[in-house]
């Protein structure tokens, strides 16, 4: 069951965020990208500047994916290790674990109020974390797991907006909380898959939140800004403002919709209707040129080529993305965001590539043409150039998370989830597999 959260504004009272990045992780490590597409790992080491390194590349197309979640674990299995075999091989690394994307379980937002009795001594870490704790226990008492707790905001006694209450004496402290969780079955099972390929999940991270890491700037994360992630089964939503994730939420719908259109209405299969698609694909209108495209027939084996017009595609993939757009108007509508926080939109994923995503964007979304791009990851060093493309934000910003970017400052152990059933079969799987 999908749960609208409506965006709830922090107190006028708060000040601007700092700048101040966590701590980074040490030695190597690895990120694993699983979407419904392509499985991407790439193994690298933070320098000392901050800025990650990549030492190893592995890609494979998915198999055993769908909507970002694992529906054949033996299929899974074997592009799993295959895109980790080659990134190791590359690195001459060993990984034991991975940073992983978080695209399964319906993850979605919510705000939560929590209060703790202090009684007249200073706040320390541990008042912190039991307040993040009870957020995530409401979480698991529904079904869900927590991956991302993240604090908007403290109140001590009466003194609203304090960004860090640590060391101040108060008698009553009061969190906003902002939770991101997914049901804790679909991570279950994720974990269960990276298991049978002999590797640990480290942490997990949301894939529109990655993907914000990868390509917005300090300004745009201020200022608010929308990422919306098109990946092949799902498209997923971040909103960013005063320098931290406020709200995320998920939709069924991604670029593989577009190609399964494009299969059906040309009657060719579902690998050529990929090719059209990457090939001649358009959203805009008139955007045909008067071309005739060979296109071959299903149950032919490539004898019999039909020739159709390119604005025949066109008017296949047109609305599929008109629908992707007014179902992410909807969300953001029925969140409550306020119109100057989502006024700024970012497209990243591969089916943001298609030629007429931003102008189609711009005029269901009716946002201005200048208010939304296509997105650009930030270049990181070791990679080669077709990794830095809008395909790769969700993979680059995995990267950037282990930097200590976009880490909580209070390092209370956002990003990794805690407790329950996950915790449980951890320790089981380290035990007995």
């Amino acid at each position: 069951m999908n749960q609208v959260v409506r965006y709830t504004p922090p107190e006028a009272e708060a000040p601007a965020r700092t700048r101040k990045r966590a701590q980074a992780r040490g030695g190597n490590f690895g990120v694993l990208d699983i979407g419904s597409s392509k499985i991407v790992c790439i193994v690298a080491r933070i320098e000392s500047d901050g800025t990650p390194r990549a030492l190893g590349f592995g890609w494979r197309g998915a198999a055993g994916i769908k909507n970002g979640s694992v529906i054949d674990p033996a299929a899974a299995e074997t592009a799993i290790r295959a895109a980790v075999a080659q990134a190791e091989e590359m690195a001459d690394v060993q990984l034991r674990g991975v940073i992983v994307n978080l695209s399964c379980g319906q993850p979605e937002s919510r705000s939560l109020n929590v209060q703790w009795p202090v009684g007249g001594r200073a706040v320390t870490d541990i008042d912190i974390s039991t307040m993040l704790h009870e957020g995530r226990r409401r979480a698991e008492a529904e079904g869900r797991a927590s991956v991302h707790a993240m604090p908007l905001g403290f109140t001590v006694d009466e003194t609203p907006g304090v960004p860090d209450p640590r060391g101040m004496v108060c008698d009553n402290l009061s969190a906003r909380l902002h939770m991101v969780d997914a049901a804790e079955n679909a991570l279950s099972n994720l974990r269960l898959c990276l298991a049978r390929c002999d590797l640990d999940v480290e942490e997990v991270v949301s894939a529109p939140f990655a993907s914000g890491l990868a390509c917005l700037d300090d300004d745009e994360m201020e200022l608010g800004t929308v990422m919306v992630e098109m990946g092949a089964g799902t498209t997923s939503i971040a909103v960013f403002n005063e320098g931290a994730l406020w709200y995320t939420a998920q939709l069924p719908i991604g670029g593989w919709h577009v190609t399964n259109d494009l299969a059906r209405g040309l009657s060719t299969p579902i690998a050529h209707a990929e090719r059209i698609k990457t090939m001649h694909g358009s959203a805009l209108e008139g955007d045909d040129k008067g071309e005739m495209l060979p296109v071959p027939q299903v149950g032919d084996a490539g004898d019999h080529l039909a020739r159709v017009p390119r604005r025949m595609i066109v008017n296949i993939i047109r609305p599929r993305l008109e629908e992707t757009f007014e179902l992410l108007r909807d969300r953001l509508d029925a969140a409550g965001m306020p119109r100057d926080t989502t006024r700024r939109i970012v497209l990243s994923g591969g089916a943001s590539q298609l030629i007429g995503s931003t102008e189609l964007a711009s005029r269901v979304l009716d946002r201005p043409a200048t208010q939304i791009r296509l997105a650009r990851p930030h270049r990181v060093r070791g990679l080669p150039e077709t990794a830095l493309s809008p395909g790769f934000a969700t993979t680059i910003g995995l990267l950037h998370w282990a930097g200590g970017h976009g880490r909580p400052v209070m390092d209370i152990g956002a990003g990794v989830p805690h407790g329950g059933t996950l915790r449980r079969l951890g320790d089981w799987l380290k035990r007995w597999w």
